[in-house]
């Protein structure tokens, strides 16, 4: 059975730390088609609280098409070296979202996570920024 390998682009922000704060997804194949995208408002809360909602949310969307092998590509440097091994987790809110995030990649066959330029991730970017205009707050 061949396998499907799909790549994630996740970003999270929040205007203010803490703040209103929102998410974006995108998802394509191995041929750079656009399979998804998805934008949440997640009320109030940190920066790093969003980056890790993004990236759940991006890897349930990813198993929920089908994907056996993800590559997630983020411009959240603590996030990605966090999940790398390379950074512990101290925080005490993020411990949680961290763990879900990796039970929640024990899911694919394989996986690897990429820190990216913010540059690179604008797609994803415009999206979080949209779920938080939505929210009728920054309009």
């Amino acid at each position: 059975m061949k396998s499907k390998r799909l790549v994630i682009y996740t970003d999270g922000g929040s205007r203010g730390n803490p703040g209103p704060a929102g998410i974006g997804v995108v998802i394509f194949d191995s041929r750079k088609k656009k399979l998804k995208e998805c934008y949440k408002y997640l009320g109030e809360t940190t920066n790093n609280n969003a980056e890790y909602n993004a990236l759940i949310c991006g890897l349930e969307e990813a198993k929920n098409l089908g994907a056996d092998e993800v590559v997630v590509k983020l411009d959240s440097e603590l996030v990605a070296k966090q999940l790398n091994g390379e950074y512990r987790v101290k925080n005490s809110d993020i411990k949680p979202l961290f763990e879900k995030a990796v039970a929640a990649l024990k899911d694919f066959k394989s996986f690897e996570i990429q820190h990216i330029d913010r540059e690179k991730n604008k797609e994803a970017d415009k999206l979080a920024n949209k779920a938080i205009n939505l929210s009728g707050l920054f309009i």
